[in-house]
Protein backbone atom coordinates (compact mmCIF):
# COMPACT_ATOMS: atom_id res chain seq x y z
CA UNK A 1 0.00 0.00 0.00
CA UNK A 2 2.80 2.42 0.91
CA UNK A 3 4.57 1.71 -2.39
CA UNK A 4 1.36 2.32 -4.34
CA UNK A 5 0.76 5.61 -2.54
CA UNK A 6 4.36 6.66 -3.13
CA UNK A 7 4.16 5.71 -6.81
CA UNK A 8 0.95 7.71 -7.22
CA UNK A 9 2.51 10.74 -5.54
CA UNK A 10 5.67 10.53 -7.66
CA UNK A 11 3.62 10.22 -10.85
CA UNK A 12 1.63 13.32 -9.95
CA UNK A 13 4.82 15.27 -9.32
CA UNK A 14 6.36 14.06 -12.58
CA UNK A 15 3.24 14.85 -14.60
CA UNK A 16 3.02 18.34 -13.11
CA UNK A 17 6.71 19.04 -13.80
CA UNK A 18 6.41 17.77 -17.38
CA UNK A 19 3.52 20.09 -18.09
CA UNK A 20 5.05 23.09 -16.32
CA UNK A 21 8.32 22.61 -18.17
CA UNK A 22 6.54 22.25 -21.51
CA UNK A 23 4.54 25.43 -20.95
CA UNK A 24 7.78 27.32 -20.36
CA UNK A 25 9.29 25.75 -23.50
CA UNK A 26 6.41 26.72 -25.77
CA UNK A 27 6.29 30.25 -24.36
CA UNK A 28 9.63 30.86 -26.10
CA UNK A 29 8.02 30.27 -29.50
CA UNK A 30 4.93 32.44 -29.20
CA UNK A 31 4.72 34.71 -32.25
CA UNK A 32 7.97 33.41 -33.72
CA UNK A 33 8.38 33.69 -37.49
CA UNK A 34 9.73 30.95 -39.75
CA UNK A 35 13.01 32.75 -40.41
CA UNK A 36 13.85 32.91 -36.71
CA UNK A 37 12.71 29.31 -36.20
CA UNK A 38 15.19 28.00 -38.81
CA UNK A 39 18.03 30.50 -38.47
CA UNK A 40 21.50 29.34 -37.38
CA UNK A 41 23.27 32.41 -35.95
CA UNK A 42 26.47 30.54 -35.09
CA UNK A 43 28.12 27.42 -36.49
CA UNK A 44 28.38 25.79 -33.05
CA UNK A 45 24.66 26.02 -32.28
CA UNK A 46 21.58 24.55 -33.95
CA UNK A 47 18.48 26.59 -34.89
CA UNK A 48 15.88 26.94 -32.14
CA UNK A 49 13.43 24.87 -34.18
CA UNK A 50 15.83 21.92 -34.16
CA UNK A 51 15.99 22.01 -30.36
CA UNK A 52 12.20 21.89 -30.17
CA UNK A 53 12.08 18.80 -32.38
CA UNK A 54 14.97 17.20 -30.48
CA UNK A 55 13.06 17.50 -27.21
CA UNK A 56 10.22 15.45 -28.71
CA UNK A 57 12.66 12.97 -30.26
CA UNK A 58 14.45 12.21 -26.97
CA UNK A 59 11.18 11.88 -25.06
CA UNK A 60 9.84 9.47 -27.68
CA UNK A 61 13.08 7.48 -27.80
CA UNK A 62 13.53 6.93 -24.08
CA UNK A 63 9.93 6.68 -22.87
CA UNK A 64 7.94 5.26 -25.77
CA UNK A 65 10.58 3.11 -27.49
CA UNK A 66 12.97 2.10 -24.70
CA UNK A 67 10.56 1.95 -21.74
CA UNK A 68 7.12 1.26 -23.26
CA UNK A 69 8.56 -0.88 -26.09
CA UNK A 70 6.47 0.93 -28.70
CA UNK A 71 7.48 1.51 -32.32
CA UNK A 72 8.82 4.92 -33.31
CA UNK A 73 5.85 7.23 -33.95
CA UNK A 74 7.67 9.50 -36.39
CA UNK A 75 10.52 7.56 -38.03
CA UNK A 76 10.90 10.34 -40.63
CA UNK A 77 12.38 12.57 -37.89
CA UNK A 78 14.93 10.11 -36.53
CA UNK A 79 17.89 11.40 -38.53
CA UNK A 80 16.90 15.05 -38.41
CA UNK A 81 16.45 15.35 -34.66
CA UNK A 82 18.94 12.83 -33.29
CA UNK A 83 21.99 14.52 -31.74
CA UNK A 84 24.28 12.52 -34.02
CA UNK A 85 21.97 12.49 -37.04
CA UNK A 86 23.06 15.50 -39.10
CA UNK A 87 25.78 18.17 -38.91
CA UNK A 88 24.51 21.42 -37.37
CA UNK A 89 24.78 23.19 -40.73
CA UNK A 90 22.20 20.79 -42.18
CA UNK A 91 19.65 21.36 -39.44
CA UNK A 92 18.21 24.53 -40.96
CA UNK A 93 15.89 22.61 -43.31
CA UNK A 94 13.09 22.13 -40.81
CA UNK A 95 9.38 21.33 -40.98
CA UNK A 96 7.03 24.24 -40.26
CA UNK A 97 6.52 25.30 -36.65
CA UNK A 98 2.98 23.88 -36.54
CA UNK A 99 4.23 20.50 -37.74
CA UNK A 100 6.87 20.25 -35.02
CA UNK A 101 4.37 21.38 -32.39
CA UNK A 102 2.11 18.56 -33.58
CA UNK A 103 5.04 16.16 -33.24
CA UNK A 104 5.68 17.44 -29.72
CA UNK A 105 2.02 17.21 -28.67
CA UNK A 106 1.49 13.74 -30.14
CA UNK A 107 4.53 12.31 -28.38
CA UNK A 108 3.59 13.97 -25.11
CA UNK A 109 0.05 12.55 -25.18
CA UNK A 110 1.47 9.03 -25.55
CA UNK A 111 4.05 9.70 -22.86
CA UNK A 112 1.43 10.80 -20.33
CA UNK A 113 -0.67 7.80 -21.26
CA UNK A 114 2.28 5.50 -20.54
CA UNK A 115 3.07 7.31 -17.28
CA UNK A 116 -0.22 6.04 -15.86
CA UNK A 117 0.96 2.42 -16.08
CA UNK A 118 4.75 2.90 -15.80
CA UNK A 119 6.76 1.39 -12.95
CA UNK A 120 7.67 4.85 -11.76
CA UNK A 121 9.65 3.69 -8.73
CA UNK A 122 12.02 1.91 -11.10
CA UNK A 123 11.97 4.62 -13.77
CA UNK A 124 11.89 7.82 -11.70
CA UNK A 125 15.49 8.72 -12.46
CA UNK A 126 14.81 8.55 -16.22
CA UNK A 127 11.73 10.76 -16.01
CA UNK A 128 13.60 13.35 -13.97
CA UNK A 129 16.43 13.23 -16.52
CA UNK A 130 13.96 14.00 -19.32
CA UNK A 131 12.59 17.04 -17.49
CA UNK A 132 16.13 18.31 -17.03
CA UNK A 133 17.02 17.51 -20.64
CA UNK A 134 14.16 19.70 -21.87
CA UNK A 135 15.14 22.42 -19.39
CA UNK A 136 18.71 22.45 -20.71
CA UNK A 137 17.51 22.82 -24.29
CA UNK A 138 15.19 25.64 -23.18
CA UNK A 139 18.25 27.55 -22.05
CA UNK A 140 20.07 26.88 -25.32
CA UNK A 141 16.97 28.11 -27.20
CA UNK A 142 16.99 31.29 -25.09
CA UNK A 143 20.70 31.74 -25.75
CA UNK A 144 20.28 31.36 -29.52
CA UNK A 145 17.43 33.89 -29.47
CA UNK A 146 19.62 36.33 -27.52
CA UNK A 147 22.43 35.76 -29.98
CA UNK A 148 20.10 36.49 -32.87
CA UNK A 149 18.88 39.65 -31.14
CA UNK A 150 22.47 40.71 -30.52
CA UNK A 151 23.36 40.30 -34.18
CA UNK A 152 20.28 42.21 -35.31
CA UNK A 153 20.77 45.18 -32.99
CA UNK A 154 24.49 45.85 -33.05
CA UNK A 155 25.06 49.50 -32.19
CA UNK A 156 28.06 51.71 -32.80
CA UNK A 157 30.38 52.46 -29.92
CA UNK A 158 30.99 50.71 -26.63
CA UNK A 159 28.99 50.82 -23.44
CA UNK A 160 30.55 52.69 -20.56
CA UNK A 161 29.59 53.59 -17.02
CA UNK A 162 27.92 56.98 -16.92
CA UNK A 163 27.70 58.67 -13.53
CA UNK A 164 27.33 55.24 -11.94
CA UNK A 165 27.01 54.74 -8.21
CA UNK A 166 29.25 51.70 -8.45
CA UNK A 167 28.86 49.04 -5.78
CA UNK A 168 32.51 48.48 -4.88
CA UNK A 169 33.04 44.75 -4.42
CA UNK A 170 36.71 44.88 -5.37
CA UNK A 171 38.76 43.05 -2.77
CA UNK A 172 35.77 41.48 -1.04
CA UNK A 173 36.79 37.88 -0.58
CA UNK A 174 35.62 35.10 1.71
CA UNK A 175 37.99 32.73 3.50
CA UNK A 176 37.17 29.06 3.03
CA UNK A 177 39.08 27.21 5.78
CA UNK A 178 40.95 23.98 5.11
CA UNK A 179 39.02 20.77 5.55
CA UNK A 180 36.97 18.04 3.94
CA UNK A 181 33.60 18.46 2.32
CA UNK A 182 31.27 16.38 0.15
CA UNK A 183 31.54 16.97 -3.60
CA UNK A 184 28.84 15.77 -5.98
CA UNK A 185 25.31 14.51 -5.49
CA UNK A 186 23.63 11.10 -5.24
CA UNK A 187 20.01 12.28 -5.21
CA UNK A 188 17.41 10.98 -7.66
CA UNK A 189 17.73 14.25 -9.60
CA UNK A 190 21.51 14.09 -9.95
CA UNK A 191 22.78 13.51 -13.47
CA UNK A 192 25.45 10.93 -14.16
CA UNK A 193 28.38 13.36 -14.10
CA UNK A 194 27.40 14.61 -10.61
CA UNK A 195 27.74 11.10 -9.18
CA UNK A 196 29.00 9.61 -6.96
CA UNK A 197 29.17 12.07 -4.07
CA UNK A 198 32.53 11.77 -2.34
CA UNK A 199 34.69 13.47 0.27
CA UNK A 200 37.43 15.87 -0.82
CA UNK A 201 40.02 17.75 1.22
CA UNK A 202 40.97 21.32 0.28
CA UNK A 203 43.57 23.65 1.77
CA UNK A 204 42.48 27.13 2.86
CA UNK A 205 41.70 29.54 0.01
CA UNK A 206 39.89 32.82 -0.54
CA UNK A 207 37.08 33.28 -3.05
CA UNK A 208 35.37 36.42 -4.35
CA UNK A 209 32.17 37.08 -2.45
CA UNK A 210 30.54 38.17 -5.73
CA UNK A 211 30.96 37.37 -9.43
CA UNK A 212 33.11 39.87 -11.35
CA UNK A 213 30.92 42.84 -12.28
CA UNK A 214 30.68 44.85 -15.48
CA UNK A 215 32.19 47.82 -13.68
CA UNK A 216 35.18 45.77 -12.57
CA UNK A 217 35.63 44.25 -15.99
CA UNK A 218 35.57 47.67 -17.62
CA UNK A 219 38.68 48.55 -15.62
CA UNK A 220 40.43 45.61 -17.31
CA UNK A 221 39.24 46.79 -20.72
CA UNK A 222 40.28 50.41 -20.17
CA UNK A 223 43.71 49.28 -18.93
CA UNK A 224 44.34 47.64 -22.31
CA UNK A 225 43.48 44.16 -21.16
CA UNK A 226 42.62 43.01 -24.67
CA UNK A 227 45.83 44.45 -26.09
CA UNK A 228 48.41 43.27 -23.54
CA UNK A 229 49.69 39.68 -23.90
CA UNK A 230 51.01 39.80 -20.32
CA UNK A 231 47.62 38.74 -18.95
CA UNK A 232 46.91 35.98 -21.45
CA UNK A 233 47.98 32.35 -21.65
CA UNK A 234 49.63 31.25 -24.88
CA UNK A 235 46.42 29.52 -26.01
CA UNK A 236 44.33 32.51 -24.93
CA UNK A 237 46.48 35.02 -26.81
CA UNK A 238 46.38 32.87 -29.95
CA UNK A 239 42.58 32.73 -29.65
CA UNK A 240 42.41 36.51 -29.17
CA UNK A 241 44.56 37.21 -32.23
CA UNK A 242 42.29 34.99 -34.32
CA UNK A 243 38.97 36.32 -33.00
CA UNK A 244 40.01 39.98 -32.62
CA UNK A 245 37.48 40.65 -29.88
CA UNK A 246 37.72 43.78 -27.75
CA UNK A 247 34.85 43.33 -25.31
CA UNK A 248 32.40 40.69 -23.99
CA UNK A 249 29.93 39.41 -26.56
CA UNK A 250 26.80 40.96 -25.03
CA UNK A 251 28.52 44.19 -23.93
CA UNK A 252 26.41 46.39 -26.22
CA UNK A 253 23.25 45.04 -24.59
CA UNK A 254 24.28 46.60 -21.28
CA UNK A 255 23.31 50.00 -19.94
CA UNK A 256 24.74 52.55 -17.56
CA UNK A 257 22.74 50.92 -14.75
CA UNK A 258 24.39 47.52 -15.02
CA UNK A 259 27.84 48.28 -13.61
CA UNK A 260 26.99 46.20 -10.53
CA UNK A 261 25.66 43.30 -12.58
CA UNK A 262 27.89 40.32 -13.42
CA UNK A 263 29.78 40.51 -16.68
CA UNK A 264 28.81 37.74 -19.10
CA UNK A 265 29.36 36.64 -22.66
CA UNK A 266 33.05 36.01 -21.96
CA UNK A 267 35.11 33.00 -22.96
CA UNK A 268 37.20 31.01 -20.51
CA UNK A 269 40.27 32.70 -21.97
CA UNK A 270 38.89 36.17 -21.17
CA UNK A 271 38.04 35.09 -17.62
CA UNK A 272 41.54 33.66 -17.16
CA UNK A 273 43.15 36.87 -18.44
CA UNK A 274 41.10 39.06 -16.09
CA UNK A 275 42.00 36.86 -13.12
CA UNK A 276 45.71 37.29 -13.89
CA UNK A 277 45.19 41.03 -14.31
CA UNK A 278 43.93 41.32 -10.72
CA UNK A 279 46.52 38.91 -9.31
CA UNK A 280 44.13 36.03 -8.76
CA UNK A 281 43.09 32.86 -10.61
CA UNK A 282 39.94 31.01 -11.57
CA UNK A 283 38.60 28.56 -8.97
CA UNK A 284 38.62 24.85 -9.52
CA UNK A 285 35.13 23.42 -9.64
CA UNK A 286 35.86 21.77 -6.29
CA UNK A 287 36.70 25.12 -4.71
CA UNK A 288 33.62 26.70 -6.26
CA UNK A 289 31.29 23.93 -5.06
CA UNK A 290 32.61 23.92 -1.51
CA UNK A 291 32.07 27.68 -1.21
CA UNK A 292 28.55 27.35 -2.62
CA UNK A 293 27.24 24.21 -0.95
CA UNK A 294 29.10 23.24 2.20
CA UNK A 295 27.83 24.10 5.69
CA UNK A 296 30.78 23.55 7.99
CA UNK A 297 28.73 24.09 11.17
CA UNK A 298 26.19 21.42 10.21
CA UNK A 299 28.91 19.29 8.57
CA UNK A 300 26.72 18.69 5.54
CA UNK A 301 26.26 19.61 1.90
CA UNK A 302 23.23 21.66 0.86
CA UNK A 303 21.50 21.18 -2.49
CA UNK A 304 21.31 24.97 -2.83
CA UNK A 305 23.55 27.59 -1.25
CA UNK A 306 20.75 28.65 1.09
CA UNK A 307 19.63 25.13 2.07
CA UNK A 308 17.05 22.71 0.70
CA UNK A 309 14.18 25.02 -0.30
CA UNK A 310 13.68 25.09 -4.06
CA UNK A 311 14.80 28.22 -5.96
CA UNK A 312 12.42 31.19 -5.91
CA UNK A 313 12.61 34.83 -7.07
CA UNK A 314 13.54 35.66 -3.47
CA UNK A 315 16.88 33.84 -3.52
CA UNK A 316 18.19 33.95 -7.09
CA UNK A 317 17.66 35.22 -10.64
CA UNK A 318 16.66 32.22 -12.76
CA UNK A 319 13.93 30.66 -14.90
CA UNK A 320 13.96 33.42 -17.52
CA UNK A 321 11.77 35.61 -15.33
CA UNK A 322 13.47 38.76 -16.64
CA UNK A 323 13.40 37.74 -20.30
CA UNK A 324 11.98 40.61 -22.32
CA UNK A 325 13.32 43.21 -19.89
CA UNK A 326 16.19 45.51 -20.75
CA UNK A 327 18.47 43.98 -18.12
CA UNK A 328 18.33 40.20 -17.88
CA UNK A 329 20.80 40.05 -15.00
CA UNK A 330 20.50 41.54 -11.52
CA UNK A 331 23.05 43.20 -9.20
CA UNK A 332 25.47 40.67 -7.70
CA UNK A 333 24.45 41.64 -4.15
CA UNK A 334 20.69 41.57 -4.79
CA UNK A 335 19.88 38.25 -3.12
CA UNK A 336 20.83 38.27 0.54
CA UNK A 337 18.60 35.23 1.07
CA UNK A 338 20.54 33.34 -1.59
CA UNK A 339 24.00 33.46 -0.06
CA UNK A 340 25.81 30.30 0.98
CA UNK A 341 26.70 29.29 4.52
CA UNK A 342 30.12 30.88 3.97
CA UNK A 343 28.50 34.16 2.87
CA UNK A 344 29.23 33.81 -0.86
CA UNK A 345 26.63 35.56 -3.05
CA UNK A 346 25.05 34.87 -6.41
CA UNK A 347 26.40 31.36 -6.96
CA UNK A 348 23.13 30.09 -8.45
CA UNK A 349 21.39 31.93 -11.28
CA UNK A 350 22.31 35.24 -12.93
CA UNK A 351 25.33 33.91 -14.90
CA UNK A 352 27.19 30.64 -15.27
CA UNK A 353 30.71 30.75 -13.86
CA UNK A 354 33.81 29.38 -15.55
CA UNK A 355 36.12 27.23 -13.45
CA UNK A 356 39.71 26.13 -13.99
CA UNK A 357 38.72 22.45 -14.18
CA UNK A 358 38.54 20.20 -17.22
CA UNK A 359 35.28 18.27 -17.45
CA UNK A 360 35.77 14.64 -16.44
CA UNK A 361 33.98 11.89 -14.56
CA UNK A 362 34.35 11.34 -10.85
CA UNK A 363 35.91 8.08 -9.66
CA UNK A 364 33.21 5.42 -9.99
CA UNK A 365 31.37 7.30 -12.76
CA UNK A 366 28.67 5.35 -14.61
CA UNK A 367 27.02 6.85 -17.68
CA UNK A 368 23.24 7.32 -17.64
CA UNK A 369 21.08 6.99 -19.60
CA UNK A 370 23.60 6.90 -22.48
CA UNK A 371 27.31 7.68 -22.99
CA UNK A 372 26.48 10.54 -25.34
CA UNK A 373 25.01 12.69 -22.58
CA UNK A 374 28.27 13.44 -20.73
CA UNK A 375 30.95 10.78 -21.12
CA UNK A 376 31.88 11.65 -24.71
CA UNK A 377 32.90 15.11 -23.44
CA UNK A 378 35.53 13.73 -21.04
CA UNK A 379 38.12 14.72 -23.64
CA UNK A 380 40.22 17.35 -21.84
CA UNK A 381 38.80 19.94 -24.23
CA UNK A 382 35.85 21.23 -22.18
CA UNK A 383 36.00 23.44 -19.09
CA UNK A 384 33.46 23.08 -16.28
CA UNK A 385 30.97 25.86 -15.56
CA UNK A 386 28.96 26.06 -12.37
CA UNK A 387 25.91 27.83 -11.02
CA UNK A 388 23.34 28.43 -13.74
CA UNK A 389 22.13 31.67 -15.32
CA UNK A 390 19.10 33.95 -15.49
CA UNK A 391 17.70 31.58 -18.15
CA UNK A 392 18.29 28.31 -16.25
CA UNK A 393 15.18 26.36 -15.28
CA UNK A 394 14.81 25.40 -11.58
CA UNK A 395 15.02 21.67 -12.36
CA UNK A 396 18.71 21.96 -13.27
CA UNK A 397 19.65 24.60 -10.72
CA UNK A 398 21.73 23.14 -7.88
CA UNK A 399 25.25 23.56 -6.57
CA UNK A 400 26.40 20.14 -7.77
CA UNK A 401 25.21 20.62 -11.37
CA UNK A 402 28.05 20.62 -13.92
CA UNK A 403 27.93 22.39 -17.27
CA UNK A 404 30.73 22.19 -19.82
CA UNK A 405 31.91 24.05 -22.92
CA UNK A 406 35.04 24.60 -24.98
CA UNK A 407 37.14 27.45 -23.52
CA UNK A 408 36.70 29.62 -26.62
CA UNK A 409 32.89 29.67 -26.40
CA UNK A 410 31.48 33.06 -25.41
CA UNK A 411 27.88 32.78 -26.65
CA UNK A 412 26.65 31.26 -23.39
CA UNK A 413 25.50 33.36 -20.43
CA UNK A 414 28.80 32.86 -18.62
CA UNK A 415 30.80 35.06 -16.26
CA UNK A 416 33.16 34.11 -13.44
CA UNK A 417 34.59 34.89 -10.03
CA UNK A 418 38.19 34.57 -8.83
CA UNK A 419 40.11 32.93 -5.99
CA UNK A 420 43.42 33.44 -4.23
CA UNK A 421 45.49 30.96 -2.25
Amino acid sequence: MISKLKASSVKELIAFALEECRTKTLSLFVGMDAATFCCQPHADFSPVGWHLGHIAYIESLWVLEHSADLPCLFPQYRQLFAADGLPKTQRVQLPEIAEIIYYLDTVRAKVLEYLEVADILQQERLWRFLIQHESQHCEIITMVLELLDSQRSIVNGKWSIVNGQTFNSVGEMVEIPAGEFELGNDSIDALDNERPAHRVYLDTYWIDRYPVTCGEYQVFMEAGGYQNPEWWSVAGWEWLQTEQVIQPLYWNHLSSTTENHPVYGVSWYEAEAYARFVGKRLPTETEWEKAASWNVKANCRHTYPWGEDIPTPQNCNCDGLRRGLGDKTTPVNAYHAGQSAYGVYDTLGNVWEWTASWFDGYKGFQSYPYKGYAQVYFDQKHRVLKGGSWATRPWVLRSSFRNWYHPQVRQIFAGFRCVRD
